[in-house]
């Protein structure tokens, strides 16, 4: 793992005001690739992530030393005059600004964009919500499963015999993050031209959206309202998750014709290639489900690691549906560092996904978990000037 601050982010400074999803993943990946990203928390609770999880081990959560990485934490209790005052010194400071509170809560305190930007008009201002900044919905709480279901994914999502199903992980809340780490990368390369900040409008039902492929225009064009189809692309066969032996399952993707051919070959019936139902794409498309029958019955009869050989064997695009003890054992995700290892002063040596993507001269790297809540807050308040006795005077008087 590469030393703090070698990452393409080296030298900027970030103010990360969220909580829970959205506005701190925006925060893990500018600190991943190297950015100085102070986490402000209130100093009763810090951010309920730091609770969540399907298990508590050692009392703590395994998520917040993901989520909370490469972070530096202070507490910081914004509902009070000397608070905001605190925090506005660290704006004036920063080169990013990442909040998530309901639309209009800065305002509220006297903090809106418009009064950042004219303290610090380099400011670049990430403002994630579940409906944007503006519209008749804006001052509406808005969770992932909202922006999910109006974005669009929910409704596809799942078995169509089914109430529409979730994605297994917070996909909603990602997406809004990834979208507005994109819209500050951009509004940084905007401002080596202008000299100028500006603000980012990231919401979630739109960051849903925009990754719903045709979904709208082939209804604005046909009619055609796309349904829930499991674990199948409708016309598209093979592509399917098919059993083995043993109860465990595989993925298969033949739907090529050439593919096609090959997996036919392997399953020793040449001739499923040349037959008018199987022939040709939209053939295997019209016949879909009777196609996966007759693979399925084949893969029933291998256990999964001799069949994963097998097709490979034959060019047939196949695997394994991974779980977290088949990434830790994996060749693919060693030989790449996917999986990294880094200290806990509680749990020891903690395992979690690297930082990604891979970039060749200033890749990014995890250097520390999520904090303990507060662990930088006087090395922060020292950097605007406020020394260990004003630090103290802070803490008596519940401001941190």
């Amino acid at each position: 793992m590469s030393e703090a601050g070698n990452g393409p982010l080296k030298g900027l400074k970030v103010i990360e005001m969220g909580t829970l999803i959205a506005g701190p993943f925006c925060g893990q990946i500018l600190g991943d690739f190297g950015a100085d990203v102070v986490k402000i928390e209130d100093p009763g609770t810090g951010d309920p992530m730091r609770q969540w999880g399907r298990s508590l081990p050692k009392g703590l959560s395994p998520w917040w030393p993901v989520i909370g990485r490469n972070k530096r934490s202070m507490t910081l209790n914004l509902r009070t005059p000397e608070g905001r005052e605190i925090a506005q010194k660290l704006i004036d400071q920063a080169d990013v600004l990442i909040e998530n509170f309901r639309p209009g809560t800065l305002e509220k305190w006297g903090m809106g964009y418009e009064a950042l930007k004219l303290r610090n008009p380099r400011l670049i201002v990430a403002r994630v919500s579940g409906f944007g900044q503006t519209g008749p919905w804006a001052s509406r709480a808005g969770y992932g499963l909202i922006g999910e279901a109006m974005g669009g994914l929910r409704h596809v999502t799942g078995e169509p015999d089914r109430p529409p199903a979730r994605a297994g992980i917070s996909i909603g809340d990602s997406l809004t993050a990834m979208h507005a780490v994109m819209g500050i990368t951009m509004a940084l390369h905007a401002r080596e031209r202008t000299g100028r900040g500006q603000m980012i409008d990231a919401a979630l039902y739109e960051s849903v959206l925009a990754v719903m492929e045709n979904l709208v225009t082939e209804y604005d064009l046909t009619g055609y309202v796309r349904e829930r189809s499991g674990s199948i692309l409708p016309g598209i066969a093979p592509s399917n998750v098919y059993p083995c032996a043993e109860g465990e399952m595989i993925l298969i993707g033949g739907n090529g014709d050439t593919v096609f051919a090959r997996l036919a070959e392997a399953m020793g019936k040449p001739e499923l290639a040349s037959d008018p139902r199987y022939a040709t794409h939209a053939a295997r498309g019209a016949n879909q489900g009777e196609l996966d029958g007759l693979i399925g019955d084949w893969t029933k009869g291998w256990k999964l690691d001799a069949l994963l050989a097998h097709l490979e064997e034959n060019g047939v695009p196949c695997g394994r549906i991974f779980r977290a003890p088949d990434m830790l054992e994996h060749e693919q995700f060693k030989a790449r560092e996917a999986i990294v290892e880094t200290d806990h002063p509680v749990f020891g040596k903690v395992k979690m996904q690297n930082a990604f993507p891979k970039l060749s001269e200033t890749p990014g790297a995890v250097r520390w978990p999520g904090p303990d809540l507060g662990q930088h807050t006087d090395e922060v308040l020292a950097e605007i000037g406020l020394d260990a006795e004003a630090a103290a005077a802070l803490r008596g008087k519940g401001v941190v």
